[in-house]
């Protein structure tokens, strides 16, 4: 009895470990498909996580290893043992191994002689139900795993495509302070003709102007307070799950900064009609675009930013079916997601689930700018109440330069 718990025992702590090293594998699978999934690297919340997984990996293979060893060996000795017994009882019934009664009546007659006491009745249905018993699921539902499959299943975007795209600077203090020039010198002809009777006439002066832009940091962040017990008896751990979903949370909230930044313009817009066509939004980026230009003289990078409610107009108008000389090498849905999803006449289009609903901008990446600086995760036992708090938090600052080189798109 001592050796067959001691069997279960170990098949159980094999089979819980397997089940966790799966997990703790398909976690980390999980979060670099995530990144890759982004076009982006990895960021340092997900390298602490993924070296967490990593370290726990080790110590679960080192387990299992020496577990399954014990095992095996425990199995050779329970089958040996099992054809000793078996062997015994044979040669007490002079060599006949296998027992099979012809009829029910006649296994109620050898029950019925087992019961006055006849041995070699008794043996043979020792031996028949030692080797014909059929034992079910439903016999045993107190050692039948109830098994957790796969990875927890959980709906949520963590990519942050305008953050990505702009990139997000190190933040340098709690206020800094950005340098924008908001008058420049002057140059022009010397005299009224710039002829040679216009020698030693003043020259045009105008001094040059700099301003600076002010920025604060803003802290981004949250907590869960988490018991011992949820975290060592969870499968797949809580912990990771909880991490992983408060930097997602983080990631979520710092790309709606950015987009509200943006969206925080609204001059300057430029309509591409109510019932658009390909050749309607393709003038109106134009248009934008020479907005954006007057305003930058050229600086940065053009890029359109669309909520996802804006991809019937600026992606299905562009069909990937034969686009020579078109404004566009076309969309298909199948790339659907946040990030760059294609280009019109050049400009990449970069769907952000951070915009507000149905909106759409033109910008150069001089016009704004991201400052970051992350914490990450931070914990601290409670030994009191047997509890382990943990957060993740960061600094976060959009800062918009020139709110001219930021061009709203509209259905008008």
């Amino acid at each position: 009895m001592a050796r067959a718990q001691m069997s279960h025992a170990n098949d159980a702590m094999i089979r819980r470990l397997q089940k966790e090293l799966e997990e703790r594998s398909g976690a980390a699978s999980g979060i670099i498909e995530t990144a890759q999934n982004a076009e982006r690297d990895l960021n340092s919340a997900e390298k602490e996580t993924l070296t967490g997984l990593r370290g726990r990996i080790g110590e679960l293979k080192d387990q299992l290893e020496e577990l399954e060893s014990f095992s095996n060996v425990a199995g050779q000795v329970a089958e040996r043992m099992k054809q000793f017994d078996k062997a015994i009882t044979v040669s007490k019934r002079g060599g006949d191994a296998a027992i099979e009664y012809r009829s029910a009546g006649a296994w109620a007659l050898d029950s019925y002689r087992a019961a006055l006491g006849n041995r070699e009745a008794h043996e043979r249905l020792e031996l028949f139900y030692r080797e014909a018993a059929h034992q079910t699921t439903p016999d045993n539902l107190g050692i039948v795993p109830d098994p957790v499959v796969g990875n927890v299943i959980h709906f949520i975007d963590a990519a942050r495509p305008l953050v990505s795209f702009l990139g997000a600077q190190n933040m340098p203090s709690a206020t800094w302070h950005r340098p924008l020039v908001t008058q420049g010198t002057s140059v022009a002809v010397q005299g009224d003709y710039g002829e040679a009777a216009d020698e030693k006439t003043e020259l045009v002066s105008q001094k040059l102007l700099i301003t600076r832009l002010t920025a604060n940091a803003i802290t981004y962040g949250g907590y869960v307070n988490v018991s011992r017990q949820n975290i060592d008896f969870s499968s797949p751990q809580v912990l990771d799950i909880v991490i992983n979903d408060l930097a997602a949370r983080y990631a979520i909230q710092t790309e709606a900064a950015l987009a509200a930044e943006l969206a925080a313009t609204t001059t300057n817009a430029v309509g591409y009609s109510n019932a658009p066509t390909a050749a309607t939004v393709a003038t109106a980026i134009w248009t934008a675009a020479g907005t954006v230009y007057a305003a930058t003289k050229g600086q940065g990078r053009l890029a359109l930013a669309v909520s996802p409610g804006r991809l019937g107009t600026f992606g299905g108008l562009f069909a990937p079916i034969n686009p020579q000389n078109s404004q566009s090498q076309g969309f298909t849905a199948g790339t659907f997601g946040q990030g760059v999803m294609g280009s019109i006449s050049g400009i990449p289009v970069i769907m952000s689930a951070g915009l507000p609903t149905n909106t759409a901008f033109l910008f150069s990446t001089a016009a704004i700018e991201a400052f970051e600086q992350r914490v990450g995760t931070l914990q601290v036992t409670e030994p009191s109440v047997l509890g382990v708090q943990v957060a993740y938090a960061g600094y976060f600052t959009p800062l918009t330069i020139n709110d001219d080189a930021i061009v709203p798109l509209t259905a008008t």
